[in-house]
């Protein structure tokens, strides 16, 4: 497990307006040398499409650690939030300031009643 790790040093976002500045200010930005961003901002005019790619290619990079997304775009794109079944990077369904967290809906969560059976 350690050797999978070892290299993953960044975490990224894909969320709202807000919750992808909060980060930033927070220091996890990153825009490596060929332009790739470890961040997404998502509003109202975003295609789902983008909101797919973003997360297949933060999911499949080897230097992001933790992905955090909103819990309202997770919701987005659901089918492929529930396939994710990797322990790197981590996947984090988090709340936005408009969108108050809902346990029912978080994959991660669904996964850890169901192996308790609850």
């Amino acid at each position: 497990m350690a050797a999978l790790s070892q290299d993953r040093n960044l975490l990224a976002v894909i969320g709202d307006e807000d919750t992808v500045t909060g980060m930033l200010l927070a220091g996890i930005g990153n825009v490596s040398q060929n332009q790739k961003k470890n961040f997404l901002v998502v509003d109202s005019k975003t295609q789902i499409p983008t909101i797919e790619a973003a997360f297949e290619e933060f999911t499949q990079r080897k230097d992001i650690a933790i992905l955090f997304i909103n819990q309202h775009v997770a919701e987005k794109i659901r089918p492929m939030v529930d396939k994710y079944q990797e322990p790197f990077p981590a996947l984090l369904e988090i709340p936005s300031k408009d969108h108050p967290y809902d346990p029912s809906k978080d994959s991660i969560l669904k996964r850890v009643h169901k192996l308790f059976g609850e």
